[in-house]
Order: C-alpha cells, then structure tokens, then sequence
C-alpha cells in the first residue's frame, strides 16, 4: 500500500505563486507515475498535470501550461508542483495521485493511490 500525502496549499493572491508537494510512504515502489488533479467548488475533478517515474514525460493541462511545473524526486520520494501566476479559478482541492505503472496519465481512472488533498484558494 501507498501513502500520499499533500502539503504546501494556502490563501494567495492572483498573480501569486505556491508549490505543492506529495510525499508518498509505505510500499514506495508501486508510486511510479505520477499526477495532480484538483476539484473546484461545484465541479469535476480535472486534470492537472503527470509525470513520468524517469521524468522524462511530462503532461499538462492546457489551462495550466506555462504556468504550472511538476518535478519531482525519486530519492525523497516526493512530486512537487510548483505554480505561478495563479488566478481566481485555479482555486480548488489539489490531490496527488500514483500508479504502479512507470508511465504518466492524464487519466484519473489510471491511477492507484490518492492522498487526501490541499486546498488552494486564490483571492481576487
């Protein structure tokens, strides 16, 4: 079994930055690829970005591209998200999500273990 948890959320201004890291735990070697999804008020939960074990491919949304970086460390076993230029409606619960499988996924059905989120809000 794996363990995630999410830490670095908080109130921020537009145009403001956060990063968000997920810390896994347990049975580390099934968190392999690697994914933030975030649920807004009255919303779906959607795709944010993915990341490979190797790093090597990385995926984002396109309402994030360019603003948002997923990295991570597989030493510490952690994935951060490091995001930028924040707006009103990038405020949500953010979660992370690993996958035995080495690949990414933009796809939330693909994924194993879920952490239990943090909360971002962004204030106009």
């Amino acid at each position: 079994q794996v363990h995630l948890v999410e830490s670095g959320g908080g109130l921020v201004q537009t145009g403001g930055s956060l990063g968000l890291s997920c810390a896994a735990s347990g049975r580390t070697s099934d968190a392999n690829g690697v994914g933030w999804f975030r649920r807004a008020p009255g919303k779906e939960r959607e795709f944010v970005a993915t990341i490979s074990w190797s790093s090597n491919n990385l995926f984002y949304a396109p309402s994030v591209e360019g603003r948002f970086t997923i990295s991570r460390d597989n030493v510490k076993h952690t994935v951060n998200l490091q995001m930028t230029n924040l707006m009103p409606e990038d405020t949500a619960v953010y979660y992370c999500a690993a996958r035995r499988i080495l690949a990414a996924s933009e796809q939330a059905d693909d994924y194993d273990y879920w952490g239990q989120g943090t909360q971002v809000t962004v204030s106009s």
